[in-house]
């Protein structure tokens, strides 16, 4: 009787090496847990536009927790793909077993470098001139402009590129796989990056109506697993695009009409801060 070999005996015997159902869940488990501890964290704290960041510990802790809440479902269908092709792989003797985190942490660590940016331009502009986000002053046109630019982000060509890649996630697994754990990680991240550039304008959207609104990161976290999951997410892109480009020139005129935006130093913004 055939032997297999031990490293195959390993991975059977792998507690990491989950089915796809129960890959499902733990990726829905996870969002679910994240959701919770981002309620619990930035509950009060929509400040509205230009609300501060904090210290970078602090805002780097609460934005990969914001994304695995916001991203994980709605890149479910690539983690499930990459698992079900290595389990596969490994099965047959191709290659060694890399547990599925390994992919989700190159993931996550794309968007990570992405809140880094977002951190430092923020910072960047505040030390420049500290008031051109203020509420009183440019902060409507600023918000509103960066809207509409996000919305205009949405009929380009590389919106198109990048969202189409996330919606077949078979195609960049089998013409970009890289073996191993390092492999992994680089695969997790080259879609991080693909991700990134399909979704940098919704994430800008976010910022410019609060990024520590539970309402607007609720929002945004719908529309991107619209555009990525749904049959129609192709052409929801460009619904999307007059959606923003409206909303932006809303509120760079009328910022205090706009439903579910808070205004910032208004008495509603003050009393979520306050302890």
């Amino acid at each position: 009787m055939a032997v297999a070999p031990a490293s195959d005996q390993a991975a059977e015997r792998s507690p990491l090496r989950l089915n796809p159902v129960s890959i499902a869940v733990v990726i829905l488990g996870v969002a679910l847990v994240s959701w919770l501890i981002t309620v619990e964290r930035m509950r009060g704290m929509d400040a509205g536009p230009g609300t501060d960041l904090g210290g970078l510990g602090w805002f780097l802790g609460i934005w990969v927790t914001m994304m695995a809440a916001m991203m994980l479902p709605s890149v479910a269908p690539m983690v499930l793909a990459f698992a079900r092709v290595t389990n596969q792989r490994a099965s047959k003797g191709q290659a060694t077993f890399v547990p599925t985190w390994v992919f989700v942490a190159g993931y996550l660590g794309a968007w990570t470098a992405y809140g880094l940016a977002a951190y430092g331009i923020f910072r960047l502009v505040d030390a420049i001139d500290g008031g051109l986000l203020a509420w009183d002053r440019t902060g409507p046109y600023v918000a509103g402009g960066a809207i509409v630019a996000a919305g205009l982000y949405q009929l380009t060509p590389i919106k198109d590129v990048c969202l189409r890649h996330c919606r077949t996630p078979l195609h960049f697994l089998f013409h970009e796989w890289h073996e191993g754990r390092v492999g992994a990680i680089r695969m997790g991240a080259e879609h991080g990056v693909y991700c990134v550039g399909c979704c940098w304008g919704l994430m800008v959207v976010l910022f410019s109506l609060g990024v520590m609104s539970l309402f607007w990161m609720a929002a945004i976290a719908g529309v991107i697993f619209a555009e990525k999951v749904f049959p129609y997410g192709m052409r929801l892109t460009k619904v999307l695009a007059v959606a923003f480009v409206a909303l932006g020139i809303w509120i760079a005129a009328s910022p205090d009409s706009v439903p579910g935006l808070t205004k910032p130093g208004s008495a509603p913004a003050m009393q979520r801060m306050t302890p």
